[in-house]
């Protein structure tokens, strides 16, 4: 996902590195990489590098990250950025030492049609959003030689915990969850969210879906208005329209009836659906000193942390806060 999109930007690739040999051979020989290392250290060491990109594990990334800024290195970090908050936070605190650049992936944020969603939301027209409600599923594939679903919380709910205190424009304050095991790798969560304003947020988190079908909804609604964003691509904004029924000259009014957006898929355009090549700009900007929304370490401390909340709620049944 992260390599096509990157080298879409004004970039070069200096260095790779991979514990395994032939992909690291394959990757490095597909890029035009003229460096390939096996130990992470050697590839920070890499003359010329300038910043450097992890995709690797929630232990590796927390290391690797606070070895690279500390050798004067910008890091970009796939999530989940550590395996725990604090850690998350640790990795916070080393860029504020440093003045290093850490920019989280939270890619969803940069999603064309989440963007829209985004735009709308905060736009000043609709108001405060005063409820959430989401769907994101995956399948049990990667899960059912995980008995305690860690992978799937950290790896998949992580962005969950992320996209909707993004969504709902406030953050999280407390989480309630409530878990079925339908079968070895196949959990069930409702999640509850609870906000400062008031606002009430809920989704359902699973892995026992296929993935041949959508697996991401999501509904905010504020007061006689709502937003849907459907299968990461197409976008409804439902204002108060009129009944058509008695009116002979009805039509569709701009203002006040459903506006829908979805993507040309056969247009020669490169759309950005899941929200990498946005999200890679922005690091770009952020590494360069310019203006930009890149998510920071210290976005991805506090989604650890609603996701640990709802961790200790799907052990206690009871309300937790972050």
């Amino acid at each position: 996902m992260l390599l096509p999109q990157l080298v879409r930007h004004d970039v070069r690739l200096v260095a790779i590195a991979d514990l395994n040999p032939a992909r690291l051979e394959l990757v490095g020989n597909r890029y035009g990489v003229l460096h390939h290392h096996r130990d992470v250290m050697e590839l920070l060491a890499t003359p010329g590098l300038q910043p450097v990109d992890m995709a690797v594990g929630p232990k590796q990334h927390a290391e690797f990250a606070a070895a690279a800024m500390r050798r004067g290195l910008a890091v970009f970090i796939e999530k989940p950025p550590a395996a725990t908050a604090d850690a998350a936070r640790t990795l916070a605190r080393i860029a504020d030492e440093t003045g290093q650049v850490c920019v989280f992936g939270f890619m969803k944020r940069f999603s064309t049609a989440n963007r829209i969603a985004g735009n709308v939301l905060r736009a000043p027209g609709f108001g405060q959003a005063d409820s959430l409600l989401g769907e994101y599923m995956t399948a049990p594939s990667y899960f059912t030689g995980d008995p305690d679903y860690t992978g799937f919380l950290l790896h998949h709910c992580v962005h969950a915990m992320d996209l909707v205190p993004w969504l709902m424009g406030e953050a999280v304050t407390s989480v309630q969850a409530r878990q079925h095991s339908l079968a070895p790798g196949k959990l069930l969560l409702h999640a509850s969210f609870g906000f400062a304003s008031g606002a009430l947020a809920t989704i359902v988190l699973g892995t026992h879906q296929s993935r041949g079908t959508p697996m991401e909804w999501w509904q905010i609604m504020g007061d006689h208005q709502r937003v849907e964003v459907r299968n990461v691509h197409e976008v409804r904004h439902f204002r108060s329209p009129p009944f058509k029924v008695s009116d002979p000259a009805a039509t569709l009014d701009p203002q006040v009836d459903t506006l829908v957006w979805e993507p040309n898929f056969t247009a020669a355009a490169n759309e950005d659906h899941k929200g990498y090549h946005a999200l890679l700009g922005e690091f770009v900007k952020a590494v360069r000193g310019e203006a930009n929304d890149a998510p920071g370490i210290t976005d991805g401390a506090r989604a650890m942390a609603v996701l640990e909340a709802m961790i200790r709620s799907m052990e206690t049944g009871a309300v937790e806060a972050v």
